[in-house]
């Protein structure tokens, strides 16, 4: 035998000898840790989602294990539905490096079992329900390269220990419930890159300057952590900081100049490069590519270094006080995309290279002290979403190019001094939604077309001229429209009635002419309506009685004649102005009362029975205005034999009507189908016969409503018919199906009873129990003369109950239901009150069954009310119960602050205004509704009110279920919910606004014993 061969053999066997033990003991291990892993599935209760773990296959095959050298390494657990401890045993996988246990319902305090993973790397613990302190010995998971306790509801202190994880490199603890301290010894990590603290209601603090140590930190979070005093100026050392967000604190001072200039890294840079003495451009850029430093206090300029960073992207600096002039290199920064700047006291012109460089997407510069004219390029990019410059010193023309840009979605120019004509292409912008230039000089005529999905125009205190076209027909998505104060003339043409979606119509101050259009039933949303100082004339049109939210009329100072027509008698009006008119007649009698006396001045043919109104009293119209009675005898006879003559056709006629009724009748029911839900003690005749106009009680979108009264009992029941004389569009018809299949189906003392339906071919009737105090927002919005005069205003005590009580019925549909129902209605006009104020749900048109428990559903299109419509909405078609609880949460601001959702105030919405007043306690009291605004409820009502931020978060991974939000409103209603028990030696509700879910609420246990404690 050769040398050669015999060594080949000798390594062959060799390794032969070697490899068997080798895969031995890899086998035994695959045992063993499968052995481990099994025992865990059933310590955690053998949750389904993790079924495939079996003993007769190997655990680096299941698709939640990975594997190194044949042993389990990492560990992905993460939404499994777990909702137990951490078993001790999950260490006894020695090789254990990767632990995930995310967005599950795992309990209790800081499981410190985990301390014996000593090979323990990354641990992911967010989103759960753990409470209670980080221990002061967490420092011995010295391995530590990754710790994420985010979305919990840790409380109490940070320790110091944590600065003693010597590798660590990425630390996540924003949104708890940390209400003490954090150390200054986090500045020790120096090898740390991400920490995020926000959204914790820590003491107020500043910001150590140890945290300057962290030369490694290219991520900082530290939104809303209650920070106070300036920033350091020692973060100049941070030179590797790419992402920085200091927002919504107490900071102050001004923005540390050399915090952006960072002349070491300049010198390492050279020094590593062996560069000449030519500092090259991007040394000064550094890495820095989001500043937030927002919703502070901070004053003084922005340093002229935010100029370099031509890294950045997103730069937040609004809501603060800062002055002085942008600078000079901030527009021509290659890759900024957000820059909002609002509400400071800025000042002087617009770097003209804005857009030129970058693809600005946001430019939000309004509530400043900013002149000059706007960029011409700030589109050129095609991606610009928001122009907002409102509130100004801005002038000039709007720049045509502006005209191109398709990617608008909001345009506002609002108080500034800017003229000209507006871009025709700016009006037809694909994606425009919002065109806002009220006081302005701007000129020039409405066009005939305007952008598909334009909701919004405003274009007050300008110089337009014209007639208002016939094609704002086609502005079918219009839903607030502001015309004041212009020098339109011309009649109001009748194809204004079919914008549909219409809320506010302000065309006063003008010079219109002509009848104010009468086909106006379309209106069925419109909650303004204001022609005043214009030429109009002819009667009101009496279809303006019929609008079912008609709540503010103003048709002063025109040419109107004729009597007042009843039905506006009927609207819940809060405020009325039909003066300065040529009316005549009595003026309805709802308005007969000292609230509306100045309703009706400068209407010399108008009178009143109240002698206190400023008008004449009509008891004392002359009698010449009565007809004069005949003495004729001759009269006397032609009366008498014309009287019995028609008793002698009356009584002819009479039984044969009588006989053909009899008759028709019981054709007349063969036509309509009864399908009753409940035990009835009616038959469809006595509803079918009782169909009439004195027991009209509103119209609504699908119909009419009326309130019958059952034979033989003080019982009533409510009656919406569906359709009319025409047949069921398909639309109705969807709507009626959907009423009938869930309200049919389910049984809730907070979801309104449907009793039967009654349908023919044209009409179908939908036959529910009477609620005595009709819905909600006629409470807290209506008429106060009409409507509110006799009842109390409610009172916080019922608001509250109202609130549990609406929260229940939809807590009900989305959790308990055998099959979960979206609403995707919710408003306060379809919640209804009982005689004891309980409330109840109603109005199921729009909604939904999820197939099976499916968390979704696709819709086709998009429902709903303006107001109300969570964000998601808009941009896509699948939508789940969070659109629910977005709507609730508005519902909940309005029970708050006694405003409506479309009228905190000109320019924005409820939810929108809430937002800025929702960061201190302060600020939310002064926002609060007067009516009901009590000492002894203050504590009650801002914990309502944030709930209802919490909710109204724009993205719906963040807001909390209604099983949580029912958790929170149960706590402060005796009357509905046992009081809960405290965590902790005090109470503290604070704001966690923002943030990426998981902890909501705090203060309070669920009451189902899941140990979850709740922060509002």
């Amino acid at each position: 035998m050769s040398e050669t061969r015999f060594t080949s053999l000798f390594f062959f066997f060799f390794f032969l000898f070697i490899s068997i033990p080798i895969t031995v003991i890899h086998s035994q291990t695959i045992n063993d840790e499968r052995t481990v892993l099994l025992n865990l599935k059933q310590q955690l209760g053998n949750p389904p989602s993790i079924s495939s773990w079996n003993s007769s296959s190997s655990p680096c095959d299941w698709p939640e294990i990975y594997c190194t050298a044949g042993s389990v390494t990492e560990l992905y657990l993460n939404e499994k539905d777990i909702n137990s401890t951490i078993p001790p045993s999950i260490c006894d996988l020695k090789n254990l490096t990767f632990l995930d246990l995310t967005l599950n319902f795992i309990p209790g305090e800081f499981p410190i079992t985990l301390y014996n993973c000593s090979k323990l790397q990354f641990l992911y613990l967010s989103q759960n329900y753990f409470v209670g302190q980080i221990p002061s010995d967490i420092d011995r998971l010295s391995s530590l390269i990754s710790l994420d306790i985010s979305a919990n509801n840790f409380s109490g202190n940070i320790p110091p220990s944590i600065g003693k994880l010597p590798v660590l490199r990425s630390l996540y603890m924003h949104q708890n419930l940390f209400n003490g301290t954090f150390p200054k010894e986090i500045g020790n990590l120096s090898n740390l890159e991400e920490l995020g603290m926000a959204y914790n209601p820590f003491v107020s603090m500043e910001i150590p300057l140890e945290f300057g140590f962290l030369k490694k930190l290219w991520y900082l979070w530290m939104k809303g952590t209650n920070l106070i005093g300036e920033i350091p100026e020692n973060f100049n050392n941070l030179s590797s900081l790419q992402q920085f967000d200091l927002s919504i604190n107490n900071l102050e001072g001004p923005i540390p100049s050399g915090l952006f200039s960072f002349e070491n890294l300049t010198i390492v840079y050279l020094f590593k490069n062996h560069l000449s003495n030519e500092i090259p451009r991007e040394i000064n850029a550094l890495n820095l590519v989001e500043v937030d430093l927002s919703q502070n206090n901070l004053t003084g300029s922005i340093p002229e270094g935010f100029g370099k960073l031509q890294s950045l992207r997103f730069l937040n600096l609004f809501s603060n006080q800062l002055t002085g002039e942008l600078p000079a290199g901030i527009g021509s920064l290659p890759l900024l995309r957000d820059f909002k700047v609002f509400q400071n006291r800025l000042s002087g012109v617009f770097p003209p290279e804005f857009g030129v460089y970058s693809k600005l997407e946001a430019f939000e510069v309004s509530e400043n002290q900013f002149r000059g004219e706007l960029p011409g390029n700030l589109c050129a990019g095609g991606v610009l979403q928001g122009l907002v410059a409102h509130t100004n010193n801005l002038g000039g023309e709007i720049p045509r190019s502006l005209g191109d840009c398709r990617s608008l979605l909001t345009f506002q120019l609002q108080n500034n001094n800017f003229s000209g004509e507006i871009p025709s292409g700016l009006w037809r912008s694909f994606n425009l939604s919002a065109l806002m230039l009220s006081n302005n000089s701007f000129s020039g005529q409405l066009p005939s077309e305007v952008a598909w999905n334009m909701s919004r125009v405003e274009i007050s205190d300008n110089k337009f001229s014209g007639e208002i076209p016939t094609g704002i027909s086609s502005w079918s998505n219009l839903v607030v429209f502001k015309a004041s104060d212009n020098l339109f003339s011309g009649e109001i043409p009748k194809e204004i009635t079919n914008l549909s979606k219409l809320i506010t119509l302000l065309l006063d101050g003008n010079e219109f002419s002509g009848e104010l259009p009468s086909e106006i039933t379309s209106w069925e949303s419109l909650n303004t309506l204001n022609v005043s100082n214009n030429k109009l004339s002819g009667q009101i049109p009496a279809a303006i009685g019929s609008l079912p939210d008609l709540i503010n009329l103003d048709l002063s100072e025109n040419r109107f004649t004729g009597v007042i027509p009843y039905g506006i008698g009927n609207l819940r009006l809060t405020s009325l102005d039909l003066s300065s008119n040529q009316l005549s007649g009595k003026i309805p009698e709802q308005f007969d009362n000292l609230a509306y006396e100045n309703s009706f001045l400068n209407n010399s043919d108008l009178c009143a029975d109240d002698p206190k109104v400023k008008l004449r009293d009509c008891n004392s119209v002359s009698k010449l205005d009565r007809p004069k009675k005949s003495s004729s005898k001759y009269v006397a006879v032609i009366i008498s034999l014309a009287i019995s003559v028609s008793l002698i056709m009356f009584l002819t006629v009479f039984f044969i009507v009588r006989d053909y009724k009899k008759k028709k009748s019981s054709q007349y029911l063969e036509t309509w189908k009864l399908t009753s839900f409940q035990r009835l003690n009616f038959s469809e005749w006595n509803i079918l016969s009782n169909l009439v106009d004195d027991n009209l009680v509103g119209v609504g979108g699908s119909g009419k409503v009326y309130r019958i009264k059952l034979n033989n009992s003080d019982e009533s029941v409510a009656v919406k018919k569906i359709g009319n004389c025409k047949k069921l569009d398909h639309k109705l018809e969807q709507e009626f199906l959907a009423e009938v299949e869930i309200l049919g189906s389910i049984r809730h003392r907070n979801i309104v009873k449907l009793l039967c339906c009654i349908s023919s071919e044209d009409s179908k009737l939908l036959v529910y129990e009477y609620m005595e105090n009709q819905s909600l927002d006629k409470w807290l919005h209506g008429n106060k003369g009409s409507f509110s005069s006799h009842h109390a205003v409610l009172s916080w005590p019922t608001r509250l109950k109202i609130a549990v009580g609406a929260a229940q019925g939809l807590c009900y549909m989305h959790h308990e239901c055998p099959t979960p129902i979206i609403h995707r209605d919710v408003k306060s006009s379809n919640i209804l009150l009982d005689s004891e104020f309980k409330a109840k749900i109603a109005d199921f048109g729009l909604a939904k069954m999820l197939a099976g428990h499916a968390s979704s559903h696709t819709m086709s299109t998009v429902a709903g009310s303006f107001g109300y419509l969570a964000p998601e909405y808009a941009y896509t078609t699948k939508v789940d119960t969070k659109v629910d609880v977005y709507s609730f949460g508005v519902v909940l601001l309005e029970l708050v602050t006694g405003r409506e959702a479309n009228s905190a105030n000109e320019s924005m919405g409820l939810v929108e205004w809430a937002c800025q007043h929702s960061f201190k306690d302060e600020s939310i009291v002064e926002i609060l509704d007067p009516n009901v605004k009590e000492s002894s409820y203050l504590k009650e009502m801002i914990m309502v009110f944030k709930v209802g931020i919490v909710c109204t978060r724009p993205s719906p991974l963040t807001r909390p279920s209604m099983k949580e939000v029912l958790h929170v409103l149960r706590s402060w209603c005796p009357e509905d919910g046992q009081e809960a028990k405290k965590v902790g030696s005090e109470f503290d509700v604070a704001p966690l606004l923002g943030g990426a879910g998981g902890t909501y609420f705090s203060g309070y246990r669920s009451e189902e014993g899941d140990n979850k404690v709740y922060n509002v």
